[in-house]
């Protein structure tokens, strides 16, 4: 009686931990003024390249692109000083093939193809590997990476 117990306290336990954490992947509208957050243009004439940065303070930065997103979280200390990657909440992308916002850590970004941004090459984001790979064989794409592998120096190769 008392593992029942404790089994169904842990199954409510893990099920309310995972709708908090999806509460907080609920992208934040963009509005007619808000400007990228790395190269000012204005970010709502971009949705399906927009993406976003949810911290716990409640701020949201807004990016014309997966790019200037993830040059903004490489270098929080020059964009967002005093802000630390474990403030973020949420790191939210638009899937390429549906437009809708998705969480972008667990993404698949396909690097080197044809398809071009509002600041040129980008990095196109996908929720699903299968869909990352139709489009890197559709667009001429180089590689498939995943967001742990984005570094300053690959993002100079996309400039």
């Amino acid at each position: 009686m008392i593992f029942r117990s404790l089994v169904l306290f842990l199954g409510i336990f893990l099920v309310g931990v995972s709708f908090a954490f999806a509460a907080e992947l609920k992208p934040r509208k963009v509005g007619p003024k808000d400007k990228c957050a790395v190269c000012g243009m204005f970010v709502a004439k971009y949705p399906d390249f927009a993406a976003q940065i949810q911290f716990r303070d409640g701020s949201t930065f807004h990016f014309d692109g997966t790019k200037d997103m993830f040059k903004y979280y490489l270098n929080l200390s020059r964009y967002a000083p005093g802000k630390k990657t474990t403030d973020i909440t949420a790191v939210l992308v638009t899937n390429y093939y549906d437009l809708t916002m998705v969480d972008g850590l667990p993404a698949y970004y396909v690097m080197g193809s044809d398809v071009f941004g509002p600041m040129g090459r980008e990095l196109v984001p996908f929720v699903k590997e299968a869909q990352a790979r139709e489009f890197l064989r559709d667009h001429k794409g180089k590689s498939i990476i995943r967001f742990r592998d984005v570094t300053p120096a690959l993002l100079k190769q996309l400039d």
